[in-house]
């Protein structure tokens, strides 16, 4: 049971004496403290009795200590040896200088530091996706070595939930990717009596670039994040540990599975973007134009060819590598909290939607240097 602070004066012989009574702790000094200040200002004693203290911390201990202080002359302080100990310890902190504020820095100053900061991240994160690939390519060893430990269960599951449930999403905005380049074909060429080259606008425009691209994004969206927020959470769990503690590689169980279902995958989610994107197109050439759909698949098969569509399925294995890649390291890297599980699913939709663009342009450089 814990008294509240208190005290009283007596008068003694050696003076006035100030008894201090109850527990002196943070939760029972209530107005003691102060009031203890006032009277030691005013009366002045000269001798703190503290042998009827009960409990005592370092609040009521600095409270003491201040209300010694205000009587002038050093009050002499009668205490068991362990409250004695409390004093000095607390006296002792109270002495210290105060810590003087931290230099501030230059601008420019910061600016480099956080300019190293970013080159040394930079850096290291460079290194951890090379680790990440070597792992990745031993993992994909060892699986052609035994082709038997390849688990067709979670591929199976994760080709469907990662590309056939995107399918609808990806002709839709496919669809209407290829109606809007119609529109702006028709409406461009028109003014220099071009129109019937809006078939081949739509065409190489879908064929080769926004099929691949619409989709890439799209599962940049889907997938990256989804990986991410799937062997993150594991991470968290601790259950990626627990396969390692009991024999189980991670990368052959969680990794491998999610590339292998995301490159058989994107080249039919690539075929309908293209299907959808050149369906879109058709329906805006004839309504606007009056171009028939027979007269669309014609210039088609005459002027553009399956070349564009190639060109566009090519990039296919390489964007669903890079999406998968990005989305399980990032999930390896989660720790072992909430916000370091959001910042990564975050990284992982961003770092794959800038590769996807970086590598389309890459393509076209490589392409163009081929004349292809």
């Amino acid at each position: 049971m814990e008294t509240p602070a208190d005290f009283q004066l007596l008068q003694a012989d050696g003076g006035l004496r100030a008894v201090l009574t109850g527990d002196w702790t943070s939760r029972t000094l209530g107005g003691a403290a102060e009031r203890l200040r006032a009277t030691m200002s005013d009366r002045k004693p000269k001798i703190l009795d503290l042998t009827k203290v009960g409990r005592c911390d370092t609040s009521g201990a600095f409270a003491i200590l201040r209300a010694a202080e205000t009587a002038g002359a050093k009050a002499q302080v009668n205490a068991r040896p362990e409250t004695h100990r409390l004093i000095d310890l607390v006296a002792k902190a109270a002495e210290k200088a105060d810590i003087p504020p931290p230099r501030r820095l230059s601008d420019w100053i910061v600016f480099l530091e956080r300019l190293g900061r970013g080159l040394v991240n930079l850096g290291q994160d460079g290194f951890e996706t090379l680790a990440f690939t070597g792992r990745i390519l031993t993992a994909t060893g060892r699986l052609f070595a035994h082709p038997h430990r390849f688990r067709w269960a979670p591929f199976v599951a994760l080709a469907e939930r990662a590309g056939l449930d995107a399918l609808p999403i990806v002709a839709v905005t496919s669809f209407f990717i290829g109606a809007v380049i119609g529109l702006l074909g028709a409406h461009m060429l028109s003014q220099f009596g071009a129109q019937v080259f809006a078939v081949e606008l739509i065409g190489i425009a879908v064929l080769r670039e926004f099929c691949i691209i619409i989709t890439a994004l799209l599962l940049a969206g889907r997938s990256a994040s989804s990986f991410a927020a799937e062997i993150g959470s594991m991470k968290m769990n601790q259950e990626i540990d627990a396969m390692q503690v009991m024999g189980v590689d991670p990368f052959e169980a969680l990794v491998l599975p999610r590339f292998m279902a995301l490159v058989a995958i994107i080249p039919l989610l690539t075929f309908v973007a293209a299907v959808a994107g050149l369906a879109g197109g058709m329906v805006v050439t004839w309504a606007v134009l009056g171009l028939s759909p027979d007269f669309f698949v014609q210039r088609m098969t005459d002027s553009v060819g399956v070349t564009p569509f190639w060109i566009g399925l090519s990039k296919a294995p390489v964007m669903a590598i890079v999406i998968a890649g990005i989305g399980c390291r990032q999930g390896m890297e989660v720790g072992g909290d909430v916000e370091s599980l959001g910042r990564r699913v975050t990284a992982a939709v961003v770092h794959a939607i800038f590769s996807i663009i970086m590598i389309d342009a890459v393509f076209a450089l490589v392409y163009m240097e081929l004349n292809i």
